[in-house]
């Protein structure tokens, strides 16, 4: 990581190869150049870092603590809250300092280290998010076999599957921003280290960078959305094979939640994503990427326990216990 890298406005010619220098830092966009609107996002994206903190930490605390919730589906989800929390945290501190120092720079070991850390949870986040579907899938589709088959050792071999997969892919990613050798510029269109606009930097190409992040797209979320899409098809199958309406209101609303943060992830993913290998506006994806990055995040917690009755009992509890 310590690799030097060179940046002009072009790529370099033979001729030109001489007279580059070094980088050593990048230079990120940031949400705004209006100086009368950073006090109002600092105080905005602050309290939200810390809504999201607080919200995730209940989660954890609430699936930690009480017995009623030492389930798979909820050790899933309290992991999927580390999750959230280590994922907002790689990106919001830096990006709150930098509106409040007003500096936008960001030194090379460091874009790649904040790339590095956002490629593993959010990977996390979209694996964690297909195991919980496979959860639902089987609690469902096989009742009866569902703590036979969701055993505690499986559940964990999942997550640390998720973990490993996650992890070969921002290992990937680097090895891949360390071949570039020179950067059209040093200016990154984005308020952090985002992968897709640092491959829209490097000098190898736009057709293969753009080969490169279907790629890595397609296996990274196709096949994912692949299997959310199988067991979502498998589940809605079963229920519509349940003759009460009462039975089959229970069984889909065990799944609403965690379809209405699929949608949220993936919706505002694969738009900036994708989206980067069509359009080279700077200012265009910066919305969808505070969607995906600090928004989701927050959400999660209040999506779960608003729609989740073992979730709210429990929150209830912990509230007694400590007051």
């Amino acid at each position: 990581m310590a690799q030097q890298a060179h940046s002009i406005n072009q790529c370099p010619t033979n001729t030109e190869l001489q007279n580059l220098t070094g980088v050593s830092e990048f230079h990120l966009l940031g949400l705004s150049e209006d100086p009368d609107l950073q006090p109002i996002l600092f105080g905005l994206f602050l309290s939200m870092y810390l809504v999201t903190v607080l919200g995730n930490l209940l989660i954890i605390l609430a699936v930690t603590l009480d017995s009623h919730l030492h389930t798979p589906m909820y050790f899933f989800l309290s992991n999927l809250s580390l999750v959230d929390i280590c994922f907002s945290s790689t990106i919001v501190p830096k990006m709150t300092v930098d509106i409040l120092t007003q500096s936008k720079i960001i030194s090379y070991v460091s874009c790649l280290t904040q790339m590095s850390l956002f490629i593993i949870f959010a990977c996390m986040d979209d694996f964690l998010l297909t195991v919980m579907a496979y959860d639902r899938f089987v609690a469902i589709c096989h009742p009866l076999h569902y703590s036979v088959i969701m055993s505690p050792r499986l559940c964990g071999f999942l997550v640390l599957v998720s973990f490993l997969v996650s992890l070969f892919d921002s290992q990937l990613h680097n090895s891949i921003v360390l071949q570039f050798t020179y950067f059209k510029d040093s200016k990154i269109s984005s308020f952090f280290c985002d992968p897709s606009q640092l491959l829209n930097l490097s000098c190898s190409g736009t057709f293969s960078n753009n080969i490169i992040k279907y790629v890595i797209g397609a296996f990274y979320g196709l096949f994912p959305i692949s299997g959310i899409l199988f067991s979502y098809y498998k589940i809605v199958s079963s229920i519509l094979r349940i003759q009460s309406s009462g039975g089959k209101y229970k069984a889909f609303s065990t799944c609403g939640s965690h379809l209405a943060v699929v949608c949220l992830f993936y919706g505002t993913a694969f738009g900036v994503y994708l989206g980067s290998a069509v359009s080279h506006s700077p200012r265009k994806g910066v919305v969808a990427s505070v969607m995906y990055t600090v928004v989701t995040p927050m959400l999660n917690p209040f999506i779960y326990s608003l729609r989740n009755r073992d979730i709210k009992s429990a929150l209830k509890r912990l509230h007694r216990r400590t007051v």
